[in-house]
């Protein structure tokens, strides 16, 4: 496994692996779920690059930026053991050198949701995940589910900007409770980890719902809202039945609905999501 920090050496490193190549972008605190993206990205590729950034654009100014968890010797076995090929480990100068000013803006899809209440997030997605994709010129990209706005954000990019790859969106991995991965669940305390999982329980009833025939998308709503006000420490932002492309909020499940939240519990920030399909 080559691991490389300028830009230059990533090219050369890039150049010399023939045939496809798959890049799983991360921010590292690798857990399984980054791990079943590489996973997927080898039976798929012939070689996997992985990209270590934590995105400085990404964060507001009252986001954990300084605390968010690092542990780069960590990754970089997981990663080795997981039979990646290429690692970029780039510095924020090197990203965002002196003078930078050039940022990539996915307009109608980054503004519900997310993007209301994190202002310039996706802003900063979209131009990190631009400049890997020219940095790596992969065949394919991997992302989660979990991120399933940021996933529409990329869909959106990759299309208008003519992107010679094919984004590739993997399914949330769980713990045994049901808590989507996430490398900020290192945050939660003992009783805010339990309180956690109402995320997963609040999904799985307006799952009940909709499988017993439900297609009013405020019933869904109202669904998950009624299940997280039973958990005394979740905080509710927003809950969502949204059109899974446009994020545009439904009045009725026609096709497909994108049911999604964010909770904080304690200080910690949550999000979750299941797509549900009509038969």
């Amino acid at each position: 496994m080559q691991v490389v920090t300028t830009l230059e050496d990533l090219r050369a490193a890039r150049a010399a692996l023939p045939g496809t190549l798959g890049l799983v972008p991360t921010m590292g605190f690798l857990h399984e779920g980054h791990l079943s993206l590489v996973r997927r990205a080898k039976a798929e590729c012939a070689h996997v690059g992985v990209s270590i950034f934590v995105n400085p654009t990404q964060f507001g100014p009252t986001e954990d930026l300084a605390k968010y968890p690092r542990d780069l010797p960590r990754d970089l076995a997981l990663l080795e053991r997981a039979g990646v090929d290429l690692v970029w480990t780039p510095t924020r100068e090197i990203v965002y050198p002196p003078g930078y000013q050039t940022y990539v803006t996915v307009e109608e899809v980054s503004q519900p949701l997310e993007g209301k209440r994190r202002p310039g997030h996706f802003r900063g997605v979209a131009t990190v995940v631009a400049k890997l994709f020219n940095a790596f010129t992969p065949d394919k990209a991997y992302f989660g589910q979990k991120d399933a706005q940021q996933a529409a954000v990329i869909r959106r990019l990759v299309a208008d900007l003519n992107f010679p790859l094919q984004v590739v969106v993997c399914p949330i991995v769980r713990e045994p409770d049901g808590l989507a991965m996430s490398s900020r669940n290192v945050y939660l305390n003992p009783s805010e980890r339990r309180a956690a999982t109402a995320l997963y329980r609040a999904l799985c009833a307006a799952k009940t719902q909709f499988d017993a025939g439900e297609r009013d998308a405020e019933k869904l709503r109202a669904a998950l809202s009624a299940t997280l006000a039973t958990e005394p420490l979740a905080r509710p932002e927003y809950v969502s039945a949204a059109d899974p492309d446009t994020l545009v909020e439904l009045a009725r499940v026609e096709r497909r609905v994108l049911l999604s939240m964010a909770v904080r519990i304690g200080t910690t920030r949550l999000i979750d999501n299941f797509v549900l399909e009509t038969n």
